[in-house]
């Protein structure tokens, strides 16, 4: 019984600690292919996932200071390439690999992770016609998503001081690959936004594989692109590349050089434009001019015009009779009105007071108040006899 004893025995941590410096010396340096699963992007900027295939699982770590230098988002599913080391993680006694880099084990999966998200997004509704906003036809200002010192963006100065010098570039630095490229340029284009004078914007870069062009195949990039109030064109690569961003973008170029030639108008045509409006506007004035000139002269070769004088002078003689016969009219009204006047005068005369006294009339008053009745008056109160040349007073 005692020979299941060792008095040796190891403890638990001890064990832990001895199986963790054999794997971690004897697997420093791992390269491991397989399946991500249960992928999760953490707070803290540190990724935790499964690496699976058909037989087995192993749990993986990698740090933020790693993962930074990763140009694609990891998805479930997605088989990558894994560069690390073995750990033993002892308060749990699992081991894991810690991730020191990470790449698509080959072309098709990041163009299966292309696909997928495209039609993820699709299904939302970010490609949708109904969204894409109209392309300014004159911008005065014009953001530009790029790197500064990339050859597209050179080409897109050239462009736009070719076809419209009127135009204003704003550029907002941006890093168009590699690890970390999708955030800037999601800053760059938020912080446009941020202004109220930009008219349009162009997102893009030159050309390039699919690994150089994959930020432009990240989900931020599309959202911001779709969140965007000002329009955006896409300019990104060669003619054959097609990126997430185009589908999302208001309108696609092919090239950053074609965006800016979209953005703009050519000055050459718009001068164009003027000459010509000019050259008929000119033209079609002298028309009507012609055309008036033509009617003027039908008019006044017609018998009205051929006697002109005649016309006043009957003119003349029309208002003449009218004035005559106004003149008439007047001077009826005046005899008239002094016919009445005079009417009026005489009646007035007839009740003229004074001259009833002067013929031997007498007003009689009593109280204050004519007496014109003989059974009005009272004889034994006083009364007022009033005379045409005086007034006497009569008492009882």
């Amino acid at each position: 019984m005692d020979e299941f004893f060792n008095t040796d025995a190891l403890t638990v941590s001890e064990l832990t600690k001895e199986i963790k410096h054999t794997l971690e010396e004897n697997f420093s340096r791992v390269s491991v292919i397989g399946e991500i699963s249960n992928f999760k992007d953490h707070v803290s900027g540190h990724w935790y996932f499964n690496l699976k295939d058909a037989g087995a699982v192993i749990n993986c770590t990698m740090w933020r200071g790693f993962n930074n230098y990763v140009y694609f988002t990891p998805q479930d599913g997605m088989k990558v390439v894994v560069n690390g080391k073995i750990t033993i993680y002892p308060p749990r006694g699992t081991y894991q690999i810690d991730v020191r880099s990470m790449q698509p084990a080959g072309l098709g999966e990041l163009q299966a992770a292309f696909e997928k998200l495209k039609q993820k997004l699709e299904e939302e509704g970010l490609f949708d016609e109904k969204y894409k906003q109209p392309i300014p036809s004159f911008p005065e200002k014009i953001g530009i998503v790029t790197a500064i010192d990339g050859a597209a963006f050179r080409d897109m100065i050239s462009v736009a001081e070719r076809r419209f010098p009127l135009s204003e570039l704003l550029i907002a630095p941006a890093k168009v690959q590699g690890a970390g490229a999708a955030e800037t340029i999601v800053k760059s284009i938020e912080d446009l936004n941020k202004r109220k004078d930009v008219d349009v914007l162009i997102v893009g870069r030159g050309g390039g594989s699919i690994e150089d062009l994959w930020a432009f195949n990240e989900e931020i990039v599309a959202r911001a692109i779709f969140d965007s109030r000002i329009p955006v064109i896409s300019g990104v690569g060669h003619e054959v590349d097609t990126t997430i961003a185009d589908y999302v973008a208001d309108l696609r170029a092919p090239t950053p050089s074609v965006a800016m030639e979209l953005a703009t108008p050519d000055i050459d045509d718009i001068f164009g434009f003027i000459s010509d409006f000019s050259y008929n506007a000119s033209n079609r004035i002298e028309e009507i001019l012609e055309t008036a000139a033509d009617r003027i002269n039908m008019f006044t070769g017609s018998y009205a015009f051929r006697l002109p004088m005649d016309l006043i002078r009957r003119k003349q003689q029309q208002l003449d009779y009218m004035i005559g016969g106004l003149v008439q009219s007047i001077d009826k009204k005046f005899i008239l009105s002094d016919r009445q006047i005079s009417l009026l005068s005489k009646t007035l005369e007839s009740y003229d007071v004074q001259k009833t006294l002067k013929r031997g009339f007498v007003l009689v008053k009593q109280n204050s108040k004519f007496i014109t009745r003989a059974a009005k008056f009272v004889k034994n109160e006083p009364a007022q006899l009033e005379f045409f040349d005086g007034k006497i007073k009569v008492h009882p």
